[in-house]
């Protein structure tokens, strides 16, 4: 089993103000959907009212992300799975629910964490 991580930035999910009702019903029906099956870690969005920060190995914190990075925002859904065509599968009912394309990545596993 691996974790994949099913994303999308803000900009990429149009949706009317109509839709917003019905999307985010079935965004979140996918999701019960994936908790059933057992295969749900994570998912969220990023709060963009609230401001990055660098926090520094000594504690100190800074305004601001990485200057030189891109934005980061979105929604963000970690699935544990067996294969990536299963994690492909799921990305592709989040993004019919969501009405957008989702990126697909695969976790790293580190046998120590």
């Amino acid at each position: 089993m691996s974790k994949y991580l099913i994303s999308f930035p803000s900009a990429a999910m149009v949706v009317s103000q109509d839709e917003w009702e019905r999307v985010s019903r079935e965004a979140h029906g996918v999701i019960d959907e994936a908790k059933a099956a057992g295969v749900y870690v994570f998912a969220g969005g990023i709060d963009e009212k609230v401001s990055p920060v660098l926090v520094e190995a000594g504690g100190r914190v800074l305004p601001g992300g990485y200057p030189w990075a891109p934005r980061l925002d979105g929604g963000f859904t970690v699935l544990d799975l067996a294969s990536r065509e299963e994690a492909i599968a799921w990305a592709a009912r989040i993004a019919k629910a969501c009405r957008c394309p989702q990126e697909l990545r695969v976790f790293q596993f580190d046998p120590e964490s």
